[in-house]
This record gives C-alpha cells, sequence and structure tokens, in this order.
C-alpha cells in the first residue's frame, strides 16, 4: 500500500487550485494573478532530456492556439532558472521555435509537493509529467498525469480545453473523441416526466439515440 510523502498534497477537481508564488524564467509569478484566464500548468522531470524537450516545442509551437483560448501556459520542474534558460536557447537553436511562456524552477519543490507532482516511484526528486487544467475562476478542472516515458499529446490537452470551455458555455457535454463543431450531448432528463419520446427530440432538434443519450449540434 502507498503511502503519501509528508508534505505532498493532491489538488481536487472543482475546488479552489492551490494558490502559489515561484520564481521563473519570466520572474516571479503568482498564479492567483492569472485569475481571468485559463491555466495549463505542466510540470517535467529535467531540463535537457529527449521526451521533455520535444514537449516543449510542441507546447512552443501551439502557443498561439492556447492564447486563441485565453490560456496561459506555464511549465515546471525542479531545475533552476540558468538551466531553464539555456535550454530555452538549446530548443530554440534545435527547432527555431521560442518558448513564450514562464517555466517555474522549482528548486524547493514547494509547488511540485502543493500539486502532488512528486511520486516516489517514479522519482523521488523530480516532478513526473502531470497536467493541471484551472478555468478563469481559478478552479481546477482537469488533471492528467503520465509516467516518464511517455510524452504528452498537445492536440489532446487543447481539446479538453475546448471540451470544457464548450460546456461551460453551452451547458452540454462532449461524447468520446469529440472535437470542435462535432455533435455535443444533451444532459440525461432529471426525472421520469422528463423523459422526451422520439418525436418530441426530434422536434428539438436532437439526434435521438435513446432516452438518455442525444446529441445536438451547436
Amino acid at each position: 500500500m502507498s503511502v503519501i510523502e509528508p508534505g505532498v498534497s493532491f489538488p481536487r477537481l472543482n475546488e479552489k487550485a492551490p494558490d502559489f508564488e515561484a520564481i521563473s524564467t519570466q520572474g516571479v509569478i503568482k498564479l492567483s494573478s492569472f485569475e481571468g484566464k485559463w491555466v495549463v500548468l505542466f510540470s517535467h522531470p529535467a531540463d535537457f532530456t529527449p521526451v521533455c524537450t520535444t514537449e516543449f516545442h510542441g507546447f512552443a509551437s501551439e502557443a498561439a492556439e492556447f492564447e486563441k483560448r485565453n490560456v496561459q501556459l506555464i511549465g515546471l520542474s525542479v531545475d533552476g532558472v540558468a538551466a531553464h534558460l539555456a535550454w530555452m536557447k538549446d530548443i530554440e537553436d534545435v527547432f527555431g521555435t521560442k518558448v513564450p511562456f514562464p517555466v517555474i524552477a522549482d528548486m524547493d519543490m514547494k509547488v511540485s509537493r502543493l500539486y502532488g507532482m512528486i511520486h516516489p516511484g517514479a522519482s523521488s526528486t523530480a516532478a513526473v509529467r502531470a497536467v493541471f487544467i484551472i478555468d478563469d475562476k481559478q478552479t481546477l478542472r482537469a488533471m492528467i498525469y503520465y509516467p516518464m516515458s511517455a510524452g504528452r499529446s498537445i492536440a489532446e490537452i487543447l481539446r479538453v480545453v475546448d471540451s470544457l470551455q464548450t460546456t461551460d458555455n453551452n451547458g452540454v457535454s462532449t461524447p468520446a473523441n469529440w472535437t470542435p463543431g462535432e455533435p455535443v450531448v444533451v444532459a440525461p432528463p432529471a426525472n421520469m416526466s422528463a423523459i422526451e419520446t422520439p418525436e418530441e427530440a426530434q422536434s428539438k432538434g436532437y439526434d435521438y439515440k435513446r432516452w438518455y443519450l442525444r446529441y445536438k449540434n451547436l
């Protein structure tokens, strides 16, 4: 049975994201200062490592897409600012892509422990690959953890942001493999009297599959 290490916490979905103040490649940043924007906070095990390098290139390449969605990207590892800056320059030299977002130098592992990024079974001195999606009200909306060996899909992280923003704006849900522009799922009936016949559902423009599964186009 695994035991949570002292000083390590795990944030929970739909609760306030733990605030922090930390040194980064763009100076001291505080999570609460980004209220009004969505935040994608992601950790990586170490600078100058192959999988992490491809991920940073991936995030940097899609930075404009995140910006279109009012998302602030924030990277993190337990390396220092000097190492981060040297690595950012190396990524630019290799790929021709600048890293435009701040990268936290979490040398004391304060933020890593606050967000449950340190998993002793993987490493007691490096943050695992974790992604935290925080909405514009500073509520934690999604968490994704990856093993050290598996690079993240940037397209999937964008897709989750799109899903969350779509459901917030329209009061719907998104089905498996959904991407923007595809049909969404209508909330199931809350009680017996709200169950619709196929004809009633179709009159509202729904694609009726079952009483509990109805699609619609936005």
